[in-house]
């Protein structure tokens, strides 16, 4: 039942759930859809009157909300567990207001994702840049996000016990 829960917590159903996250909830920000394999989600942010912000349009942290946790999480389920993968830095750069719905896809091709593990195996790090541009429904650019990640391979640790029998002194 554990491993069940689990898998359901760490699959598909885990990123639509995202959707009902409080802060996500209340910004109004859906995630859509989730391929199979995680490497390919769709993110919306329609406007409502509370999400507006001063003048009448999206607000600028909602949008970078709808960018902020979705590349890290795709690395990681995409890598496994042997990887630690965490938000090294971000930025957004608003290229037009935001009067309508938002949408944000995100893609992470395998090419993206052989050249961390090479990185990782070379250097013992890396630092992957990626970038979501968020779009109107005419296909204009509300906004880009950057967002640099780090990876590095867990640490091995040796057996607390060693199974080796000792040797004779």
């Amino acid at each position: 039942m554990v491993q069940f829960l689990r898998k359901l917590l760490r699959g598909p159903f885990f990123f639509r759930l995202m959707s009902f996250y409080p802060p996500y909830w209340g910004a109004g920000i859906r995630v859509k859809e989730v391929s199979s394999d995680y490497r390919r989600i769709r993110v919306e942010l329609v406007l409502r009157f509370w999400n507006r912000n001063y003048v009448g349009v999206q607000f600028g942290g909602s949008l970078y909300s709808m960018a902020d946790p979705f590349f890290m999480l795709m690395v990681m389920e995409n890598l496994g567990r042997d990887y630690i993968v965490w938000d090294k830095s971000a930025s957004i750069r608003f290229k037009r207001p935001g009067r309508g719905k938002v949408v944000g896809v995100f893609e992470l091709p395998l090419e993206r994702l052989d050249e961390i593990r090479r990185q990782v195996e070379i250097d013992g790090k890396s630092y992957p840049v990626f970038v979501v541009h968020l779009k109107d429904e005419s296909g204009e650019v509300i906004a880009e996000v950057e967002k640099t990640l780090s990876v590095r391979q867990k640490k091995k640790h040796p057996p607390l016990i060693s199974t080796q029998p000792l040797a004779p002194e």
